[in-house]
């Protein structure tokens, strides 16, 4: 057994194995190099990232892993390497929403792997703009929180919009309080966004009683802020701590611990089915009695999970109104286009957004 070894003897194993390993990453991409040359001679060359191929991946590791590690912590490893590998085949750039330091970053960031180039967009609709002109390969906006509910832009982008959805990210929301100070009792004012400041308000209520706190733009921003004033702390992520090198003074400081951000992926590719897919699509529905129950209801019929509806003001007519629905099930699965094309003359506007993978991790 390995801890019949020595210390030394154990450290020489571990840095063999390292070696190994290193040989193999390498191997791996210049696999990924003759993947590339292959989809240029084939004709194949937008398609470089494949939501589903990667999800795939990342389902494979989490049920083959044999432990002691996590499966979450051996996916975040390969995803990383293929982040890398893919960067070999064509660096991608991904837009999100600015500034750097936010949780749409981080959600980037866990989606795409750190190899990437991010481009920072100022608004949800420029991430849009980003994508459908080329200048970024694929954009991640939040559209939903767990506490705070839907983000109804991101919604509303999709009513005049092409773009197609990719992927969705589930990242779990933790607040670290963050500053130049290192104790708690040197903290004199604290910045962030209103709903990080209400996602806190317990704790800071028990911890920093009477001291005032100061709403912004971003929890980024509050960062840029924390960074530059003395006694000053933020209230915002993992990322605005390594971007504005800010002190954790406390961690995990959110009042829900099961707080949680919903992001999508949106670009131009539409996604192969993996077998574990959702599909999101919007429908308007004719002004009678019962409209909206019977376009839903062939979705019982036929065994589809329903995950989410959500209703926004056309902006065509008064109190005229489109649905957002999530679905389980990618549209090329027979019962789902078979429910799909049933709905086609029942309603004014069935408009597929996208089918993709479900969150992995």
């Amino acid at each position: 057994m390995s801890v019949d070894k020595s210390l030394s003897d154990l450290r020489l194993a571990i840095d063999e194995l390292d070696s190994e390993l290193l040989t193999l990453f390498n191997e791996r991409a210049n696999l990924a190099k003759d993947v590339a040359t292959v989809k240029l001679r084939e004709g194949e060359a937008v398609d470089f990232y494949r939501p589903d191929r990667e999800a795939s991946v990342l389902k494979k590791v989490k049920l083959n892993n044999p432990g002691p590690l996590k499966g979450e912590d051996v996916a975040r490893v390969y995803r990383e390497l293929m982040s890398a590998c893919l960067a070999v085949e064509k660096p991608l750039t991904i837009a999100y929403l600015g500034p750097a330091g936010t949780f749409t970053q981080e959600a980037a960031l866990k989606q795409f792997g750190h190899a990437v180039n991010t481009l920072e967009a100022t608004t949800i609709a420029d991430i849009f703009h980003e994508v459908d002109n080329g200048e970024a390969h694929y954009g991640v906006v939040p559209v939903e929180n767990s506490t705070e509910g839907v983000i109804s832009h991101t919604l509303d982008m999709f009513m005049e919009s092409s773009l197609h959805i990719c992927g969705e990210v589930a990242l779990r929301i933790h607040h670290h309080l963050l500053s130049t100070v290192s104790s708690l009792s040197d903290v004199k004012i604290v910045y962030s966004h209103q709903q990080s400041l209400a996602q806190c308000r317990q704790w800071l209520a028990s911890h920093l009683p009477g001291i005032q706190t100061i709403a912004v733009n971003s929890n980024a921003e509050a960062a840029r802020l924390a960074n530059e004033e003395d006694g000053a702390a933020a209230i915002a992520g993992e990322v605005a701590s390594d971007i504005y090198r800010l002190n954790k003074v406390a961690s995990h400081i959110e009042d829900e611990q099961n707080n949680t951000t919903r992001f999508l992926v949106i670009g131009k590719q539409e996604v192969p089915a993996t077998g574990d897919d959702k599909t999101s699509m919007m429908m308007s529905t004719k002004n009678i009695a019962g409209a909206l129950q019977s376009v839903l209801a062939p979705f019982a019929y036929a065994g589809i999970s329903l995950n989410k509806i959500e209703s926004r003001p056309s902006r065509q007519t008064a109190w005229d109104y489109v649905f957002f629905v999530d679905i389980d099930g990618h549209q090329d699965d027979a019962n789902v286009a078979a429910v799909l094309k049933e709905l086609q003359p029942n309603v004014n506007l069935l408009k597929v957004l996208g089918s993709y993978p479900k969150a992995v991790i």
